[in-house]
């Protein structure tokens, strides 16, 4: 569901004992999540306050960071350190603090009482310490220059000159505010990621990952470039369920990688076209990771209202990947799979039920009928649970579901760590008033200019990225910039997902991408080459977030026939702007060529939707287009180049 750091960090070697204490509070805290996410507490009429269940979920998920996470690699055999079993004591008990007192606490929130701040302050640090261990140094480091301002705002010059609260305070305050700790960004993965987490973990449990793979392997695998289309296509669907771009690159690149090398791709080009389609998954419907679900809190629409309007631009994405795949493809003379080694779609679609079942039913209870997201993720977990019983081959055990919802424990607490430290960094927004100045210096130094303030939101976005997982980069930004968007005229939805797609590209963004590192090392190849290559293949991603802020028809803000005709210009300039950028169009391009099929795909890709002047140019960029392509021709005789 985000960017998951469980998939490069350290584990600890745990004996007998630590290692069935850590299983039962992953357990726990799955089972304590699918249980809240189904309302259970409502059906019993009882009255708990939602920071009662999150001081709960933290206090499970510290403790078990503190027992299965070592502070240094050179720790992770000699079993739990006493000082770590001290970290995990403190961390249950200011959790357990919170769910005992709350009630009391909530009619009191403005009392700074000694233990108040003494536990604020040991929060703070069992939180930089959980953060260090499972994500790195560098939100550690975005954390404690927010908190280094927070208490010294009163030192700077200008607009950031601000009333510093007195460190007790501010301790207190972000501890039991439900702006900090406690806010959304905790909220959203204890109460809703948590049964989606579960769901994927379910579903491969039963056999859907399988699924997945021969699915793309039964339709992608003849044509040319064939692994390099299961690729993007398997990514898209592992999106479906995880919405994690490491998690996904992970979980099929050591399949698909390989495949694309023994085919004749360098090990660059493989690389960047799995990291590319798997970062891609975050933006993918149904399930697109904690970012979505926090721009349906934060903006107060549905879930499903968030899926809609992201449905066109995450198609933009894969056309474009798809595109540059088969063009690469065609330019290096790249043929498929053998038909005799692939599975059939006909009998890959007989067992699929097991998967399309699940998806459908959370299809239709998130945005037909309304359901929260947690209650429609525990849905198509109890779908999939049943779906699967119904044969031998996808029964599952019950050491299989134990495993499942250990490893959904696992990676819920990475979740639990990093929206954890974004709730101790919006705190600290909060409380110093930079949410609000920030907007208005960032307005300034736009001038007012909406071009530039979005370019400068973009860049941000992929500075303040480098090694931080999605969801938090967007918590950080739509505190900080997305008021000033807005400000300017831009549609609260629109300027979100433009928030999202740029935290997003921090993923496959040089130098620090993490991504395109997991990739990178499966295929041994040159990193920076991976990254420069990633880049070019999700050039769109670079381009779509302009291009529906200025034509909200991309997110289907308009009428149908607006939409249609916004959706199919921009897909048909994706295409052109592809074949100008891989440098093939029936026959390999000069540089005149690839410059004029990159300016007609730019010119299709961003001409208005509606008017004269967009009926105009949108005639003038398929002209431009179809004429440069029917110029290749002779080019694709001569050469024997096929069409």
């Amino acid at each position: 569901m985000s960017d998951d750091p469980s998939a490069t960090r350290t584990t600890r070697r745990l004996g007998p004992a630590a290692r069935a204490l850590e299983s039962t509070l992953l357990v726990t805290l799955t089972i304590l999540g699918a249980l809240w996410g189904l309302e259970l507490q409502h059906f019993l009429g009882l009255a708990i306050f939602n920071e009662q269940y999150l001081g709960l979920v933290f206090a499970l998920a510290m403790a078990a960071v503190f027992i299965g996470v070592p502070a240094r690699k050179g720790e992770d055999r000699g079993g739990v350190p006493w000082h770590d079993w001290i970290a995990a004591a403190l961390a249950v008990a200011c959790g357990l603090y919170v769910t005992v007192h709350y009630p009391e606490i909530a009619t009191t929130l403005g009392s700074i009482e000694p233990e108040r701040w003494v536990l604020g302050l040991v929060v703070i640090g069992l939180v930089i310490e959980a953060t260090r261990r499972c994500a790195g140094w560098s939100l550690v480091a975005i954390a404690l220059v927010f908190l280094a301002y927070a208490l010294s705002s009163h030192l700077f010059p200008g607009a950031l000159n601000m009333p510093s609260p007195r460190w007790q305070r501010l301790a207190a305050y972000l501890y039991l505010d439900s702006n900090a700790l406690f806010g959304t960004p905790l909220d959203v993965t204890a109460s809703v990621i948590v049964p989606f987490i579960l769901f994927g973990r379910v579903l491969y449990a039963v056999g859907g990952d399988r699924f997945l793979t021969d699915f793309a392997l039964a339709l992608m695998g003849r044509y040319r470039g064939g692994p390099a289309k299961v690729s993007v296509v398997a990514s898209s669907l592992f999106g479906t369920t995880s919405g994690s771009a490491v998690s996904n690159v992970v979980m099929d690149g050591p399949i698909t990688i390989p495949m694309m090398k023994r085919t004749g791709y360098p090990a660059h080009l493989a690389a960047g076209i799995e990291a590319v389609a798997s970062t891609g998954g975050q933006i993918m419907p149904p399930v697109m990771g904690i970012t979505a679900f926090l721009i349906a809190e934060y903006l107060s629409i549905s879930y499903g209202a968030v899926v809609i309007a992201a449905v066109l631009p995450a198609i933009l994405y894969y056309v474009a990947v798809f595109a540059q795949v088969d063009l690469e493809a065609a330019k290096r003379g790249l043929g498929g799979i053998d038909a005799a080694r692939l599975p059939r779609l006909a009998a890959v679609m007989r067992n699929g039920w097991v998967f399309i079942v699940p998806v459908s039913v959370l299809l239709v209870a998130l945005i037909e009928l309304g359901w929260r997201p947690g209650k429609a993720g525990m849905a198509a977990v109890f779908a999939t649970l049943a779906v699967a019983l119904l044969r031998a081959d996808t029964r599952p055990s019950a050491a299989r579901l134990v495993e499942a919802m250990r490893e959904a424990g696992r990676t819920t607490l990475d979740l639990v760590v990093i929206t954890a430290i974004a709730g101790l960094v919006i705190g600290t927004l909060q409380i110093s008033g930079l949410s609000f100045n920030f907007s208005v210096l960032l307005l300034s130094a736009a001038a007012g200019e909406l071009l530039l303030l979005l370019v400068l939101t973009a860049l941000a976005c992929i500075v303040l990225g480098m090694g931080l997982p999605t969801g938090v980069i967007y918590v950080l930004l739509a505190v900080l910039v997305a008021p000033a968007l807005t400000q300017l005229g831009v549609a609260p939805i629109a300027a979100h997902l433009f928030l999202f797609y740029f935290g997003m590209m921090s993923m496959i963004t040089p130098p620090i991408c993490l991504a395109t590192y997991a990739a990178a090392a499966i295929a041994r190849a040159d990193f920076w080459r991976t990254g420069w290559t990633g880049m070019r293949l999700g050039v769109v991603a670079y381009i779509v977030p302009f291009a529906f802020v200025c034509q909200p028809a991309l997110l289907f803000e308009g009428t149908a026939i607006e939409v249609a005709l916004a959706f199919a210009s921009a897909a048909i300039g994706v295409i052109v702007l592809c074949m100008g950028l891989v440098g093939y169009a029936r026959a390999p391009l000069g540089a005149v060529g690839r410059a004029v099929f990159v300016a007609a795909g730019m010119l299709l890709f961003f001409a208005p939707a509606e008017g004269w002047l967009g009926l105009g140019l949108h005639a003038l960029g398929l002209a431009v287009a179809g004429a440069a392509y029917a110029l290749q021709r002779p080019r694709a005789a001569r050469s024997g180049t096929p069409a």
